[in-house]
């Protein structure tokens, strides 16, 4: 059992910063706007809190529009995800998620990564700061390293290419390995 709730917390803290004039900034996530970001927060923590209460459903597909109340729905959910997750029941057996049936254990690690990943995604495109305990780095540090060396069609819907950047904390380094660039701020791109 890991505690989701700093993480939690942390995402929360971060989307309360999120001004409507925010929502179209590109993310760290390929072709995702923050608002697109946000719809995939409300999705992933509505799923994972099915899963915890071993509730049928699938996660995947594109993230969820928003819709007018997001910021309070994201942020009761983000609420309810860490004490959902809290009940040992919820590590029990097996769940599913993206198209793929796991244990619970593993899947409760899935949620963190995704907490921290997303997390870290939305302050770099907001211009805010995320602090993400050793221990959350440490159990996501685990689970992205078993991706390090897969092909990138296996990596392709999870993570982009293995970023090679100069990293200085096991923070950075995870994000590298999960195709993000620690060093790189989020800039708007301009086309023809």
């Amino acid at each position: 059992m890991h505690d989701l709730g700093p993480a939690s917390r942390e995402v929360a803290r971060v989307a309360a910063q999120v001004t409507d004039a925010d929502l179209d900034r590109p993310t760290p996530c390929g072709e995702w706007s923050v608002r697109d970001l946000l719809g995939h927060l409300l999705a992933f923590t509505g799923h994972f809190i099915g899963v915890a209460r071993h509730e049928d459903g699938q996660a995947g597909g594109p993230p969820m529009d928003l819709p007018p109340d997001w910021r309070a729905e994201l942020d009761a959910r983000l609420t309810l995800l860490p004490a959902v997750w809290a009940q040992p029941s919820a590590w029990e057996g097996e769940g599913s998620a993206g198209g793929l049936t796991m244990p619970r254990a593993q899947l409760g690690v899935v949620a963190l990564e995704e907490l921290v990943l997303h997390g870290w995604d939305l302050a770099s495109a907001v211009g805010a700061e995320i602090a993400v305990r050793d221990e959350d780095v440490e159990v996501v540090a685990g689970f992205v390293r078993n991706f390090e060396h897969a092909p990138q069609e296996q990596r392709t819907g999870l993570y982009g290419p293995v970023v090679h950047a100069e990293t200085t904390t096991d923070l950075d380094r995870v994000l590298a390995l999960a195709g993000r660039d620690p060093q790189r701020p989020v800039t708007a791109t301009t086309g023809s």
